[in-house]
């Protein structure tokens, strides 16, 4: 009796596994993409922030508790393990897991950590509008002279602190920028590496986090 294709899949990924992972492609990709306009950052950039900040904390979440092959455990390994199925990869034979590979367990966790850390780096250079120190009119033309001293002292002492949050909001904003541009690398490190998985393993590895389905041999 001949196996058919059903016989031969098992399910892997969830559906909560498949579309996290590529609403975060979305949301990345569209932040990165907007984030190159000059000034104050368009509201698609921040948007596509507070998405991708929200899949990354679901995703935390169901690293927990969610579906065996969702859950941290059945897939974060030490270096070791890591570096050893690279090398393995690269050579052309290593072991074929059916969930992440300890590689791309490794992947995971390091793009879930950068992606967090550019969407909280972004929120901190610019907490929008609302949150901005705001020039205040101080009317002096009818206080005595010692009045409107104080008032010209406290007004020199908010343009300072502005020029310091200034400063601040810089530093953080090109954080935020290298960080988004490490994840880039990653995000390509992460595409080059399941190709390559995909062609020694002999199996659409993308693929599979669309139908959420592997082939069952050699698992």
């Amino acid at each position: 009796m001949t196996n058919t294709a059903s016989d031969t899949q098992v399910k892997v990924w969830d559906p909560l596994v498949r579309f996290g992972h590529w609403a975060l492609v979305a949301a990345f990709a569209i932040a990165y993409i907007t984030g190159e306009e000059e000034g104050n950052p368009s509201e698609w950039h921040e948007w596509a922030g507070y998405i991708a900040g929200g899949i990354v904390a679901w995703r935390v979440l169901w690293g927990l508790i969610g579906t065996r092959h969702a859950r941290f455990g059945d897939f974060v390994t030490g270096p070791r393990e890591a570096i050893a199925y690279l090398l393995g990869l690269i050579g052309g034979h290593t072991k074929r897991y059916i969930g992440h590979s300890p590689a791309g367990g490794a992947m995971v966790v390091a793009l879930l950590i950068m992606i967090a850390g550019t969407v909280v780096t972004g929120l901190i250079a610019d907490p929008g509008e609302a949150a901005k120190p705001q020039p205040s009119v101080t009317a002096t033309a009818d206080v005595p002279s010692r009045e409107a001293g104080k008032a010209g002292r406290s007004h020199e002492e908010r343009k300072r602190h502005r020029e310091h949050e200034g400063e601040h909001e810089t530093l953080i904003g090109e954080v935020h920028a290298v960080l988004a541009n490490l994840t880039l690398v990653l995000v390509i490190l992460h595409i080059l590496g399941v190709a390559l998985a995909s062609y020694v393993h002999r199996e659409n590895l993308a693929r599979a986090m669309v139908t959420g389905k592997k082939r069952v041999e050699d698992a």
